[in-house]
Order: C-alpha cells, then sequence, then structure tokens
C-alpha cells in the first residue's frame, strides 16, 4: 500500500491524534523500493509487512439478523491471515438463527480453509466466565451477556486475546462490498505498521457513502451522524488545547482497530456511543487534563489514533432517520457527561438536540452505561470456563491450544 505519511497531529498528554492519511495506492508491491525512507511524505508499506501484521489480527464481526449472504460477502472481503471472530446475537427462537448463521459460517470455511470462531453473545458458558473472572456488569438481570453492539466488541476484544493475537480489528457486518471490508483490513494493517506501538489504534474514515438522489448515484462524503460528532469532538479538543481544530474526522467509526494491549486498558460504551466514546475516555485517561486518579499513572507511554480514508465507497444497510438521530444523541452523550466537557458545549449539545426534537423541554440528556477496564477481570479463569462456548472452524491442522 502506498500512504500518505500524517502531516499534524494534535497532542495532549500521552495522547496523540493523528491527522487523515490519503491512500494512494491499494497495492505498492510486494517489497519496500531501496529509496524509501520512513521520512517520505508517502509511504510504502509492501504486501509482506502487511501480511505480517494480518497474521497477528483477529478481525471481530458483530452480527445480528443479517442475511447470510451479507454476512458472507464481509466474510469474503477477510485477509485470509486474520482470525476471523464471529460475535451473533441473533435469536435463537422461535427460528434458530443462530444455528443458520453457523452452519453457513462453517460451509464457508471448508471452501476457504479460513480460521473461523464462531459464538454466541448469550452463551451460557461466556456468561459463567465473565461471572467468575469478576467482570460481572456485562451480566444481565438473566444473567446473561446484555445486548448490544458493545457487549459484543468487548466479547470479541477477550477473544483475540485469548488466541492470542496482537491486534484486534472490527467490521459491521451489513457491508455490502467485500472489496470494502478487504481494504479496511489492509488499512489497519498499514496503519500499524507506520503509527504502531504498544497502545495504538486505526479508525476508518469513508472516503464516500453511495445514496440515490433523483435516480442518479450521490457520492456524500459525510453522513450526517459524523459531521455532528466529529464537530463536537473537535471543539472539545480545542477546548483543551486552547487552539481550533479540525483534526477529528473518524468521531462515529465503526470501522476501527486496536492493538489488543490498547483494548484491555480502556472503558467501554454502549449502544451507538461506543465508537465515540473510545475518543472521550482516551482524552480522560491519557490526556494528562484530570489531576490525581488512575489516569496519573498513564502518562508514562505514547497512545496513538491513526484515522485512514478509504478508497472504496461505503454501502450498508439503510435503518432511517431514527436511527440516526438516535446515533447522534448517543455520541454526544459520551462528550456532554465527561468530566471534561465545559459548560459552554454542555449548551451547545443540548440546543442541538433541542433542535432536532430529540429532547422535550426540561429533558436531559441520559448517561450511558459504562464498563470498565478489562484489565481488571482475571484473565486466566475467563479463559478456562469460556473455553467450551468456543467453536473455531477452518483449518483444522492448527486448532489453538486454548480451545
Amino acid at each position: 500500500m502506498r500512504i500518505e505519511s500524517p502531516r499534524e497531529f494534535e497532542r495532549l498528554g500521552a495522547l496523540r491524534v493523528y491527522g487523515l492519511q490519503k491512500v494512494y495506492e491499494l497495492d505498492a508491491g510486494p517489497e519496500t523500493p531501496e529509496n524509501a525512507s520512513d521520512r517520505d511524505v508517502v509511504r510504502v508499506v509492501p504486501t509482506e509487512a502487511l501480511h505480517a501484521i494480518e497474521s497477528e489480527m483477529a478481525i471481530v464481526v458483530p452480527v445480528r439478523n443479517e442475511r447470510l449472504k451479507l454476512i458472507e460477502g464481509v466474510l469474503v472481503g477477510i485477509p485470509h491471515n486474520c482470525l476471523v471472530i464471529v460475535v451473533s446475537n441473533s435469536p435463537r427462537e422461535p427460528i434458530d438463527k443462530f444455528y443458520l448463521e453457523e452452519e453457513a459460517i462453517s460451509n464457508y470455511a471448508r471452501f476457504t480453509q479460513k480460521k473461523i470462531l464462531v459464538v454466541h453473545q448469550k452463551d451460557p458458558h461466556i456468561a459463567a466466565a465473565f461471572a467468575e473472572a469478576g467482570y460481572t456488569d456485562i451480566l444481565g438481570s438473566d444473567e446473561l451477556v446484555r445486548n448490544g453492539k458493545a457487549e459484543g466488541m468487548i466479547m470479541g476484544s477477550l477473544l483475540a486475546k485469548l488466541m492470542g493475537r496482537k491486534y484486534v480489528g472490527f467490521v459491521d457486518s451489513d457491508n455490502y462490498f467485500p472489496g470494502a471490508v478487504n481494504e479496511y483490513v489492509k488499512e489497519y494493517a498499514a496503519g500499524f505498521h507506520i503509527n504502531g506501538g504498544d497502545f495504538s489504534m486505526v479508525r476508518i474514515s469513508w472516503h464516500s457513502k453511495p445514496k440515490v438522489v433523483e435516480n442518479s448515484l450521490y457520492f456524500a462524503k459525510w453522513g450526517r451522524s459524523s459531521r455532528q460528532t466529529n464537530q463536537v469532538l473537535n471543539r472539545l479538543l480545542g477546548h483543551h488545547s486552547g487552539f481550533e481544530t479540525e483534526i477529528v474526522k473518524t468521531g462515529n467509526a465503526g470501522e476501527h482497530a486496536l492493538s489488543v494491549d490498547l483494548a484491555m486498558a480502556i472503558d467501554y460504551a454502549t449502544g451507538y456511543a461506543v465508537e465515540t466514546f473510545h475518543y472521550v475516555h482516551m482524552l480522560e485517561k491519557y490526556g494528562g487534563l484530570l489531576e490525581g486518579g488512575e489516569s496519573a499513572n498513564d502518562m508514562h507511554r505514547l497512545v496513538k489514533i491513526s484515522q485512514i480514508e478509504s478508497r472504496n465507497p461505503h454501502l450498508h444497510e439503510v435503518k432511517g432517520d431514527e436511527h440516526v438521530d438516535d446515533m447522534i444523541a448517543a455520541s454526544l452523550s459520551t462528550i456532554y457527561h465527561s468530566r471534561l466537557c465545559p459548560e459552554s458545549l454542555r449548551a451547545e449539545i443540548e440546543d442541538e438536540l433541542n433542535r432536532r426534537n430529540y429532547l422535550k423541554d426540561g429533558e436531559q440528556l441520559a448517561p450511558m452505561r459504562i464498563y470498565k477496564s478489562l484489565d481488571r477481570m482475571d484473565f486466566d479463569v475467563f479463559t478456562d470456563r469460556a473455553a467450551p462456548a468456543l467453536k473455531v472452524v477452518g483449518e483444522k491442522s492448527k486448532k489453538p491450544a486454548t480451545v
């Protein structure tokens, strides 16, 4: 891959947010050119380097009631060297849709010899593993893992660690373009290659989001939720740096990857807030802006957020205006309720949600549920108890000893 070196970044404490990087060539060849340098404006990441990182990466695909052909298309796009972790929360009755998913994925793996781990979010073995490992907040009143994408992401991150992977990436299961999925994963690998470290994250900014306008395709640059969230996050950063900025372009990036060490160290928000909360929490924990507490112990490491602009258009399921409003409200809630949010910005958030008729007079924006970092749990206990719930299909000769 031939990709632009980051030209700018914002630094607050130990947190460094890099500006958007442009991809100039998806395949730049198998080897690094002889005259290549780390100081080049455009960097070459050879195919071999991408493959090496992909072999250390797990890609988590959260699934809930998606069409089987759509799930298969996403799997087609994930590079072969990656471990695929499908975390399904599809219903088991009156029709067992998870069984249908598992059967379709197993059949796909038989033809491709791709290693795929399939697990259901409501599996009682997984719930018991969380309980015995001391991470009970994720369990609902039925003593099973709660519903939600964030809960599936938490499970996927733990399973990536259990399977010995260094990086974990996320790809939504409603993506219509396998080529876009393939590009996202390679951009994860390129981001880790250029800006990597034990505590690093790569977030994808879609090149375009096509929709039909007056019987023609229109390739929109920003979605309504992304535009709003990015603006408010930049206002938050600017407030604390003292300089106006437009550095954040990926406030709602569902397509993102991070080192497993970082995945274990950060908190998670529920619902549509999970991606935006990554920024807010890392700013709280690593930004050096809050006195005392745990954050004082985290200033010795450099935490990097890379943002890469994809080249494939992104086409996924359209879920309506109410879905967009819910995404905006959830995302802004994580900023609104942060200890770093100034009163002036809280007032702007309230005005925006009132303008959208999301809040009525006298109503307040509800806080999102927050799950504390996974490094608080007993991982060895979780590994022992979770093993019976895990089914690895494909690549039979390399079944890991822990499963």
